[in-house]
């Protein structure tokens, strides 16, 4: 069994591990984590970070494949960033999107009076261009996470959704 994994840092990019928390620093900003799990040690050596454990146990063994996809998503956050689209769907009343800080105000939804409101969270940022949704970042659980809240923001209640397909979907990640 693999107890080490190895991923290899990129020019320009720096990670700094100091015991448990993890900070990676690139063109793009400086992403923060805290990883710890009892047996698993994470450490850096040259142009690479280590992470391994000395206990051939499931639990460590699924955590070094976790600890490997959180250190790559953070390097790929900090050289190239993450973007999601969504697009804004309606077939009986025309929805109207705007930004206010940060908040995603969804209004006239299905006709409502009252405005629909979703978090963008973190540093991420959301633009509006006609029927497109654009979110971007560094920090991909954040853009995933504001994605969510506007889709969860626009979900259909009380209609049948085959009839009312009104909404704010996903369509590139």
């Amino acid at each position: 069994m693999e107890t080490k994994r190895t991923i290899q840092i990129p020019e320009g990019v720096n990670i700094n591990i100091e015991t448990v928390n993890v900070s990676v620093s690139g063109p793009q900003g400086q992403l923060q984590k805290k990883l710890w799990y009892p047996g698993v040690a994470i450490k850096k050596a040259d142009s690479e970070v280590i992470v391994e454990t000395n206990s051939p146990r499931r639990e460590q063994l699924a955590i070094l494949g976790t600890y490997e996809s959180h250190l790559k998503n953070m390097i790929t956050g900090v050289t190239t960033g993450y973007e999601s689209k969504m697009k804004i769907v309606y077939s009986h009343f025309p929805i109207q999107i705007k930004t206010e800080g940060n908040r995603v105000i969804i209004g006239n939804f299905l006709g409502e009076k009252k405005a629909r409101k979703a978090n963008i969270r973190g540093n991420t940022k959301v633009t509006i261009k006609g029927d497109q949704v654009i979110i971007n970042g560094i920090n991909k659980e954040d853009v995933g996470q504001t994605a969510a809240n506007i889709r969860q923001a626009t979900k259909i209640r009380k209609f049948d959704p085959r009839v009312f397909q009104d909404g704010v979907y996903l369509v590139e990640q």
